[in-house]
C-alpha cells in the first residue's frame, strides 16, 4: 500500500464502487439499508477493507451506464465483465469469476449448434451492451441482432416476435427455458464473460494494485467462498492470469 495507490482509490477518502444491478449473479439482492448484496459488493467490500477506508455503492441499472462513467469522478472502482470496448477507457483486472453466456432456441428449432446461429435469416435476441452483446457484435457476421434494453426485454423480443435464438448467460436461459416448453439451450459457449475489477485508465499505480488483489482473492479461496456464501449457480472461479 502506498499514498500514491490510496489517492487513486480513495481520492474522496471512500471507495466509491461502481456495481452493476442488472447481472443477477453477481449482485443477488439488498440488505436493511438497501445497499446491493452478493459477490460483487463483497469483493469490493475486500477491496476497501485491504485499503483501510469506508465503501460506498454507486448503483448502475446496467453495465453500459457503469462504463459510459468512467474518468467522470463517478466511480473509483468498477464491477463488471472486461471487454475490449470498455478497456478503451477502464483497466481491468484479470477476472475473478466467469459466466458462460450461450444461445437458447424455441421448440422445434432446425438449430442444434452454436455455429449454426451465425448464419442469413437468424435473428438473434439480445440485451444491448451487454458483456456477450458486444462480444457478439465484434464476430456475428451472418445473423442479424435485435436488442433490448435489458435481459427480461430480450426475452419478451425473443417471444413476441418468434426470433431464432436469444442470447444470454446460461443461469438466466435455463430459468427461460423452463418458461417454454421445448425450448433448447444449446451445447457449449461462445464466450464467456470475464467478471473483473477495473478502475480509470489514469490509476496505473491502482490498476496494478487491484490486479494483485484479484489474484491473491483467486488463490487465497476468497471468490469460491463468496459465490458459495451467496448460493450462486452458474458463476465460477476464473483461473489464475
Amino acid at each position: 500500500m502506498t499514498p500514491e495507490i490510496l489517492a487513486q482509490l480513495a481520492p474522496h477518502g471512500v471507495l466509491r464502487a461502481g456495481i452493476n444491478l442488472g447481472n443477477f449473479l453477481l449482485v443477488t439482492g439488498r440488505d436493511e439499508h438497501r445497499s446491493p448484496e452478493g459477490v460483487a459488493p463483497d469483493m469490493a467490500r475486500a477491496v476497501a477493507a485491504r485499503l483501510g477506508v469506508p465503501v460506498r455503492f454507486v448503483p448502475y441499472p446496467r453495465p453500459g451506464t457503469l462504463a459510459d462513467a468512467a474518468g467522470t469522478d463517478a466511480w473509483d472502482i468498477g464491477l463488471i465483465g472486461a471487454e475490449p470496448q470498455r478497456a478503451e477507457t477502464i483497466a481491468f483486472t484479470a477476472a475473478y469469476a466467469e459466466i458462460e453466456a450461450t444461445y437458447l432456441v424455441p421448440a422445434g428449432s432446425p438449430i442444434t449448434t452454436l455455429t449454426e446461429v451465425d448464419r442469413a435469416g437468424v435473428r438473434v435476441a439480445s440485451t444491448a451492451r451487454a458483456a456477450y452483446d458486444l462480444w457478439l457484435d465484434r464476430n456475428i457476421q451472418a445473423a442479424t441482432l435485435i436488442r433490448a434494453e435489458s435481459i427480461d426485454g430480450a426475452f419478451d423480443l425473443f417471444t413476441a416476435q418468434g426470433l431464432e435464438a436469444l442470447a444470454g448467460l446460461r443461469p438466466r436461459l435455463l430459468a427461460d427455458a423452463a418458461a417454454l416448453p421445448g425450448a433448447r439451450i444449446l451445447d457449449g459457449r461462445f464466450m464467456s464473460v470475464q467478471q473483473a475489477i477495473g478502475t480509470p485508465r489514469a490509476n496505473a499505480a491502482a490498476a496494478a494494485f487491484l490486479h494483485g488483489f484479484v489474484e491473491e482473492a483467486k488463490a487465497s479461496g476468497l471468490v469460491a467462498s463468496l459465490i458459495a456464501r451467496h448460493g450462486v449457480h452458474g458463476l465460477s472461479v476464473a483461473p489464475p492470469a
